[in-house]
């Protein structure tokens, strides 16, 4: 039975019993039971007729609700095992197949001294990014959309705080209508890649992150007071995250820049609305 059936049915036997009820009673009852005990009798009778089929619609109904809500819990797993192995392929496995090339090339060229090893550190260090997202993006819904995206950033600053000694100070004015599902979450990765590199090399006590509109889109920066680096230096191993962090901009559209001020290392991205 359809739900359009089942709606129509508990519209109509209410109604259908009254009248079968008034006309019964009238027409072979008036006699025998007075006006009064007619009247008194009929939503008893209406109640007894309800409990005995409407409660049997009702049982369809939430049977139907329950069966649509597995399906539905089915769909959002296929969808979540189609995201995870769309950023395997995409990240880790093209990640690996480059460093099996390099690998490759290092057995030929070992010989002669010209061995690749900053080329296959960097490779490396790209596989372990992608895998360290990919395990941190399973903490969180597939759809960003499903938690509120402050949610989100204070899950990911309460999981740097158990992991370090930093204090943060966290102004966020940019409006969840701003981002997208796509923005926000790779925004929070580049934060979090921020974050981590600041745990790992800034030897900081505290990080500022700031988030505010702008007259043409939107600005975030985090900032942090440690000991910073040598921005005119070639990037070094400890510089692929920055580099990653400023692919993943590019790749969105994005201006990212770092820099150091008033004491401050700080990363910024911010977006300009198409004119």
């Amino acid at each position: 039975m359809s739900y359009k059936q089942m709606k129509w049915l508990i519209l109509i036997i209410p109604t259908l019993t009254i009248g079968l009820w008034e006309y019964v009673r009238h027409e072979f009852l008036l006699p025998y039971i007075s006006m009064d005990l007619g009247n008194l009798l009929a939503p008893v009778i209406v109640f007894l007729v309800s409990i005995l089929f409407l409660t049997q619609l009702f049982s369809l109904i939430e049977r139907n609700q329950e069966e649509l809500n597995q399906a539905r819990a089915m769909q959002a797993a296929m969808q979540e095992r189609e995201r995870i192995g769309r950023e395997l392929h995409d990240g880790i496995a093209q990640s690996l197949f480059l460093l099996s090339a390099q690998v490759d090339r290092l057995e030929r060229e070992g010989a002669r001294g010209q061995v690749p090893y900053q080329e296959i550190k960097k490779s490396v260090h790209r596989t372990h990014v992608y895998v360290r997202e990919a395990i941190a993006n399973l903490r969180y819904p597939a759809d960003p959309q499903a938690i509120p995206w402050m949610q989100s950033m204070n899950s990911l600053i309460e999981e740097i705080k158990q992991e370090t000694n930093l204090h943060f100070t966290i102004q966020w004015n940019i409006p969840d209508t701003m981002l997208s599902a796509k923005e926000k979450a790779e925004l929070l990765a580049s934060i979090r890649e921020s974050l981590l590199n600041i745990h790992k090399h800034a030897e900081a006590k505290h990080v500022y992150i700031t988030a505010s509109e702008t007259s043409t889109g939107w600005r975030c920066t985090v900032s942090d007071d440690g000991k910073g680096f040598d921005f005119d230096k070639q990037p070094s191993g400890n510089r692929y995250g920055i580099n990653i962090m400023k692919d993943r901009a590019k790749a969105m559209g994005w201006t990212f820049k770092i820099g150091r001020q008033h004491d401050r290392t700080m990363i910024s991205i911010q977006k300009e609305n198409a004119t």
